[in-house]
């Protein structure tokens, strides 16, 4: 049993991700959230035709979009979002493994460095078997929110 804080920066819930990411390619991807761990974000993503490539297979940029979707949004759970943002600065990735249409993949985002000015998340792309199907990291610069009338 672990005894670590959890790092996010208040209260989450699985509804105010799918609130906050309504209307997007989340959406039209058909992500969906399934657990906010102490140290962990995961998201899971339907194999289909429009997740696909043309030999059938889940489509290589699905998944970049999967890994993307869960780590940045695991970064702005970290931060406080009324000061601060998080913005995307590289996502790079190795696919390892083909996952068919008709399966699920489960994008799990976990944090290698959350710094004032950068966070570094590894991001595993897994079948519903827990088998690795892609591997990637996604790195977020951490820059303070302009106030209103604070000038440029």
């Amino acid at each position: 049993m672990s005894t670590a804080q959890p790092i996010w920066h208040g209260e989450w819930t699985l509804d105010q991700l799918a609130e906050l990411t309504r209307n997007t390619l989340v959406d039209h991807l058909g992500i969906e959230f399934v657990e906010i761990a102490p140290d962990a974000l995961k998201a899971r993503l339907p194999v289909r035709r429009e997740t696909a490539q043309r030999m059938g297979f889940l489509h290589g940029g699905a998944s970049l979009a999967l890994a993307e979707t869960v780590g940045s949004l695991a970064s702005q759970m970290c931060i406080d979002r009324e000061t601060h943002a998080s913005l995307g600065l590289d996502l790079n990735a190795n696919h390892v493994r083909p996952v068919p249409q008709g399966q699920h993949v489960i994008g799990i985002a976990r944090p290698i460095h959350l710094g004032r000015q950068t966070h570094v998340w590894e991001v595993r792309v897994e079948t519903e078997e827990g088998k690795l199907a892609c591997i990637a990291r996604l790195t977020t610069a951490i820059q303070p929110r302009n106030k209103p009338g604070a000038g440029a």
